[in-house]
């Protein structure tokens, strides 16, 4: 579905280009005549729904510590610290931990709507044909290829800074003493930062691809009569 809306976009931006008008005269009519106007406004609706949507329901509170789909955990090495401390009565301790990691990733979460703009506009025909043959993901795989490297760029920082904001240094460094104190255990001492800024990054991923099979498959998800409109086109 994302896929024939993201071709109808690069319509309305290259109507010039013979070839493109002629994909868009052989797609089927429903519901009455459909112009490019309606095209392009329907594909930043979508966008809207698709991305900005899901990413923003990853920056509120609990967006990723509440969502079994993307809470991070943490990494293996250190399951070892959450099992013991849970073992030895200090739960309270261990969920505070991990709430710190998520806490973290809601907050990078808020630098990646612009550049998901950004990769959207710059989308070419060619790159428009193979999300048209790709799989059901395609869209959130091209997404990914174009603002990955952007993303982490981005992503790191804020996870340091947020980091230091709620105190996580202290936490992790409380946790962790407090595993090293126990009788027959290996000491660790990791530095989470990339490791959280990498099961952020999945995150958004995660959600972007689960809101565009619903918009897919779903005709419950096109919630304004323009979305029905254009996404009618491909039904």
């Amino acid at each position: 579905m994302i896929r024939k809306l993201l071709a109808f976009a690069l319509v309305f931006n290259f109507t010039a280009c013979a070839e493109l008008q002629q994909v868009v005269n052989q797609l089927p009519q429903s519901g009455g005549a459909i112009g490019n106007t309606e095209i392009a406004s329907g594909l930043r609706q979508a966008l809207d729904f698709g991305i900005d949507k899901q990413v923003t329901k990853l920056t509120q509170t609990d967006g990723f510590f509440k969502n079994d789909l993307v809470k991070i955990l943490l990494p293996e090495e250190l399951q070892k610290v959450d099992k013991t401390l849970r073992d030895i009565g200090l739960s309270k301790l261990a969920d505070e931990g991990l709430k710190v990691l998520n806490r973290a990733a809601e907050d990078a979460v808020k630098e990646a709507t612009p550049i998901f703009i950004d990769a959207v506009k710059s989308i070419t025909f060619a790159d428009a044909k193979n999300i048209l043959v790709g799989s059901d993901d395609a869209a959130t795989q091209y997404l990914t290829s174009k603002t990955q490297t952007a993303l982490y760029d981005k992503f790191n920082p804020v996870i340091k800074q947020s980091f230091s904001k709620v105190g996580a240094d202290q936490i992790w460094s409380n946790l962790i003493n407090k595993y090293n104190t126990v009788p027959f255990t290996s000491k660790v001492n990791p530095d989470l930062t990339d490791y959280v800024t990498q099961e952020a990054l999945k995150g958004v991923f995660t959600m972007i691809a689960v809101e565009e099979k619903d918009i897919r498959t779903k005709f419950s998800s096109r919630t304004t009569d323009l979305l029905k409109k254009v996404f009618a086109l491909q039904d």
